[in-house]
Formats: C-alpha cells, sequence, structure tokens
C-alpha cells in the first residue's frame, strides 16, 4: 500500500483546435502525478461517409506514454477538434476492472456524451441503491456513470438542461469535463474541492485540472472555473469571445471548501490552483512551520555544526526552503541542503511480492549523501505523514550516514480522518497520529528521530490564506474531522469506486 494519499484523477478538454487530441495527451502527460493507473481520451467529428457524428475513444491501463505509445492513434483514430482526456488513480482492487477506465463514452437519445470525472460523490450510494430499485444496469462500480444515468434520465428537453438537472442531483466533491456532439462542458463543484482551470490557444478553449498542463502546450491561463459553475464551451461562444455559464447553488449551510491537500502535496509546484501559485502558497506553509517550531527550541547540541534543512524531494522541496528562509530571516543559524537524491525513474520492480519489502522499495526511490549528513543536525521536512513507514525507513538510512541529531518537522497537521472528496488515505486505524493515539513524542519515538513537529491546522490554514487572500475557504477534514458538505453515514471509502 502507498504510504501517500493520493488523488483520483486529473482532467483535460480541449475545443476547437485542429490538434485537440494532441494536446490532450501533453495535458495528461503533465497532469500524470494526479494518476498513474489508466489514462484515456475521447474526441469527435463528423463521418461523412457515414454522414454521422463519431466518438473515437482510446484508453487502456497504465501511463499516458505507454497507453499512447502508438502515434497512429493521433492521425488514423483520434480525429476531430475537440476532446477530453482522463488520468486515473483507483482504490486498491478495483483498478482490475476495465470498465472504471475513464472517460465513458455512452450513444443516448439525444446524441454522443463522453464524460471525465475527479472527485467522489457523497450521495453515490443513495443514487445507485434507487437507480438499482429502478431496474438500471450498471457497467462499472464508479460514482461517475450515476452522472451519466442522471443526464441521460433528465425529463429535460435541452441537453444542457439535462446536465444542469443532474449535476444538480449530486453532492460532494465532483470536476467534470463533458463532450457532446457539439460541446464541451466544464463543471466544478458549488464548494470548489477541486481546481479546474480554463485556458485559451488559439482560437481553442482548454480545461485542466492543474494550469501545468497548460504550460506543456504553450496555452495561456484565462481563469479558474468558479465553484458551482456549468461553463459551456461552443461554437457560438468561440465566436464571440463569450462563453455560456450556469451556476449551481451551494447547499445550505456550506461554504466554498477548496481542498488545502493541494496546496501541501497534490498539485504541482509549477501549477496555479484556486487563484494562487502553488509554490508560493508553499514556502509560505514552510515559513509557518519555523515561526511555530523555531530550531533552537529542539536543536540539543550543534557545537560547531551548522544544522541543516533537508526535503524529502520532490512535493516538500519548497516548503523545505521556506522553512530554511524563514528560520534564517530569524537569527537562525541553519541552511538549506540537498540531502536526499530522488531516483525519478522508479516503476514496478521485477521482484516477486512476497520478496518485495517497504525498504527496498525506498532505497529504490531514494539515496542519502553521505557527505552532506556525517555528523551535522539533521532536519527533515516532509509534507506529511501518513502510515509512517515510509519516513520511518527513511530516517533509518538517514541514521547510516552518521549524523548528529536527526529531527523531523511536518507541513501539514496530523493525518486522522478519511476523505470522501476524492482523496485517498489509508483507513484511519492504519494513520500513524491514530495508531498512537496523537501523541507526538510516541510517534517521534516509532519513527527514530530526536524529535517530531507538526504544523498546526489553524496555522496550516493561516499560511495559505496570506499567501492566498481570496474568498476562498477550505477543507480540513482529514486534520480536524469537521466536513463540509455532509457525508452519509456508515460509508466506506472502498463501497463505492472513487474517480
Amino acid at each position: 500500500m502507498p504510504d501517500k494519499p493520493h488523488d483520483y484523477c486529473g482532467i483535460f478538454g480541449a475545443f476547437n483546435h485542429p490538434e485537440a487530441a494532441v494536446l490532450t495527451y501533453y495535458g495528461l502527460h503533465a497532469l500524470q502525478h494526479r494518476g498513474q493507473e489508466s489514462a484515456g481520451i475521447v474526441t469527435t467529428y463528423f463521418d461523412e461517409k457515414r454522414n454521422t457524428q463519431i466518438m473515437p475513444m482510446h484508453k487502456d491501463f497504465g501511463l499516458v506514454l505507454n497507453v499512447f505509445d502508438d502515434k497512429s492513434l493521433f492521425t488514423n483514430k483520434l480525429h476531430g477538434t475537440s476532446a477530453i482526456g482522463h488520468n486515473r488513480y483507483s482504490t486498491s482492487g478495483s483498478s482490475k476492472n476495465p470498465m472504471n477506465i475513464q472517460p465513458f463514452r455512452v450513444h443516448y437519445h439525444d446524441g454522443n456524451l463522453a464524460l471525465g470525472h475527479n472527485g467522489n460523490l457523497t450521495n453515490a450510494r443513495e443514487l445507485r441503491q434507487k437507480f438499482t430499485e429502478d431496474g438500471v444496469l450498471f457497467q462499472s462500480t464508479s460514482d461517475t456513470e450515476l452522472i451519466l444515468h442522471l443526464i441521460s434520465r433528465s425529463k429535460k428537453t435541452d441537453q444542457i438542461d439535462q446536465i444542469v438537472d443532474a449535476v444538480s442531483q449530486v453532492t460532494g466533491a465532483y470536476c467534470l469535463v463533458i463532450l457532446t456532439d457539439d460541446k464541451l462542458i466544464a463543471v466544478r463543484d458549488p464548494n470548489g474541492f477541486r481546481p479546474l482551470a480554463l485556458g485559451r490557444k488559439d482560437n481553442g478553449y482548454f480545461v485542466a485540472s492543474e494550469t501545468c498542463a497548460f504550460d506543456i502546450a504553450d496555452i495561456e491561463y484565462i481563469r479558474d472555473v468558479e465553484p458551482g459553475e456549468i461553463l459551456v464551451i461552443d461554437q457560438n461562444g468561440v465566436d464571440s469571445g463569450e462563453l455560456t455559464s450556469h451556476f449551481l447553488p451551494r447547499l445550505p449551510q456550506t461554504e466554498t471548501s477548496g481542498c488545502i491537500f493541494e496546496f501541501v502535496y497534490f498539485s504541482r509546484p509549477d501549477s496555479r490552483i484556486f487563484g494562487e501559485n502553488v509554490d508560493k502558497v508553499r514556502r509560505r506553509i514552510g515559513r509557518q512551520l519555523a515561526k511555530e517550531h523555531p530550531i533552537s527550541n529542539f536543536i540539543k547540541n550543534s557545537g560547531d555544526k551548522q544544522p541543516i534543512v533537508i526535503s524529502v524531494p520532490d512535493s516538500s522541496n519548497t516548503a523545505a526552503l521556506g522553512y530554511a528562509w524563514e528560520s534564517q530571516k530569524s537569527g537562525e543559524n541553519c541552511r538549506f541542503e540537498i540531502g536526499l537524491i530522488r531516483n525519478h525513474y522508479v516503476g514496478r520492480t521485477f521482484i516477486s511480492p512476497g520478496q518485495e519489502s517497504r525498504e527496498i522499495k525506498v532505497r529504490t526511490k531514494f539515496n542519502t549523501v553521505r557527505g552532506v549528513l556525517e555528523g551535522r543536525p539533521v532536519i527533515i521536512v516532509d509534507d506529511s505523514i501518513v502510515r509512517g513507514t515510509t519516513s520511518r525507513h527513511l530516517v533509518e538510512m538517514i541514521r547510516k550516514a552518521n549524523p548528529s541529531e536527526v529531527h523531523f518537522l511536518a507541513s501539514s497537521p496530523p493525518i486522522t480522518e478519511p476523505c470522501h472528496y476524492g482523496m485517498d488515505f489509508p483507513s484511519p486505524q492504519e494513520l500513524i497520529a491514530n495508531v498512537y493515539d496523537r501523541d507526538v513524542n510516541k510517534i517521534a519515538e516509532s519513527l527514530g528521530v530526536d524529535s517530531l513537529h507538526y504544523l498546526s491546522p489553524h496555522g496550516l490554514v493561516e499560511a495559505v490564506k496570506l499567501a492566498n487572500p481570496s474568498t476562498m475557504n477550505y477543507c480540513t477534514a482529514c486534520f480536524t474531522g469537521n466536513y463540509p458538505v455532509p457525508v452519509e453515514s456508515g460509508v466506506e471509502k472502498e463501497e463505492n469506486e472513487l474517480t
């Protein structure tokens, strides 16, 4: 099992561009970090020979580079000037079902329809039970299929009205890209849990989970899709330069709830989400961590050796830089160093499962720079601690380089609760904070460090809001247990295939 939380997918959409499929491919490549189990692209075009609109599709298990390794796909199959794409991560076990690979594509009474989804519906069990009682047959275990059924069964006559009607009946976290025969529709849930951006290149429009997917194809970022917005991109909007939007109301007594973990870990530092650059926010988080936990409060005896701050590459690089910078600004004697090297070419090993160990997995991914660590007090800054198994093996590796002290700082609070909005955490019983009853000293002893320090929930929110002074509020449920949108009681995340 992985020792970091996972987001469930990345989505991308293109409209009115002659290289729609190719640009979608590059966009998915840039969003690979959001899902590594499968990938897919759907396009649409009018087939003059058959006098009908066609929606070709290609999807499979694997990384984007592997799924689309045949270049002829883009010349012989994925035709059209509009496309949507999807990278997927799933819960364990359910990933084996090929019917769950997105985008989903259907043909119903109003034409072709394809859909890609990032998030998790909190009323999925209720909807599935209702459909089952009505005799509806399901081809997948994904909550995404529920949205397709809601659209196809809507009593509205206009297709956009059908989509508005459908998403009005779901709750939870969702960003959608929907491709019809002549439109691209982008949808973001009213609470805005997940990021979704709008871009433009030439005369085409694009949407993506993160703006790094725009940068790779030189697409200009325009703005974020707003919480609750159903953005309709069609030829009329392209010609006039004015796109049409519909807005969904938030549930009573709920606020916007951007996932704060997007800033902590999920999103790439070169992306812009929730109106702010991720790198800037992570540096601010690191600075807040330094204010809460000054080095002089926990270093025992550095002697003539200057304490060094190291990151666990790559997700904590900028937070560690922020921590070191703020510490130096406050007069602390420290410097940032590269103490761990990451191997970026780690894939599945050829060792059988019975012979494979967590220690070997960690060593194939990381190695220490002994000359940097030896004899010095070492301060490890990481983004989070989940089970603690990877952290424990990293500390063991660093100890073998003979540092004088080892201290561990997490740029997030202790993770104590499950996520119901599109993140995959281990069960609460497996989270290290719960294993040791949230006793920081016991957790530190388990990890083998001289001290352990977490960023406070209040400090995390303040750091994000100071760096991002917008009206967006943030979801901190995995740290606090305060769920901003009601969750079906008794629902375990394994019961529904999350996307």
